[in-house]
């Protein structure tokens, strides 16, 4: 008898646990708070780096793509107020360009005259990690020193933009 009880509170848990993932209007499967999925990256100058090797950095993942026209039009927004500013503090700013190859990033970098680093999300691997594979690609995530999700944005809106520009700023001040 208490083997079905808790086989049932078990499945209960894992269904009320899906639900409240999939409830997230904004396409995240993680939240503020969780510890920020590692994995592995590509990036376009040849090297690769993991989330992991981070830890100890105020973290901003972008995740972008060449042919996103929210991405493009904030991207100089990112660059100007954001790495511009931090980049020499315990800051580190990675673009994800989701899916495509080197020679797309290549042309993304160059049309927006970012100088942040950039990795390839082949296949979504790493998007599939943050958001539901089919939900759209305009989003950041702000991870802590410690690993730790503290901010995540959709799209581009001025408001969220400035928030999280504060959220960065009080996190490095740590």
């Amino acid at each position: 008898m208490n083997k079905v009880i808790i086989t049932i509170g078990f499945i209960m848990g894992l269904v009320f646990s899906g639900m409240a993932q999939a409830q997230d209007s904004r396409g995240y499967i993680v939240k503020v708070g969780d510890v920020a999925p590692d994995f592995e990256m590509n990036l376009t100058d040849g090297s690769k780096l993991k989330l992991s090797d981070l830890k100890g950095k105020v973290v901003m993942l972008q995740f972008t793509a060449s042919w996103c026209g929210v991405c493009r039009k904030e991207m100089p927004f990112i660059e100007k107020e954001i790495w511009q500013k931090h980049k020499e503090k315990v800051f580190a700013l990675y673009a994800l360009d989701l899916d495509e190859p080197q020679e797309k990033a290549e042309k993304l970098i160059a049309a927006t005259g970012i100088t942040y680093p950039v990795a390839l999300d082949e296949g979504a691997g790493i998007f599939t990690k943050y958001a539901h594979k089919e939900s759209g690609v305009t989003r950041n995530v702000i991870v802590n020193k410690e690993g730790k999700i503290i901010y995540l944005t959709r799209l581009f809106n001025r408001e969220e933009f400035d928030g999280m520009k504060m959220v960065i700023e009080n996190e490095l001040k740590k």
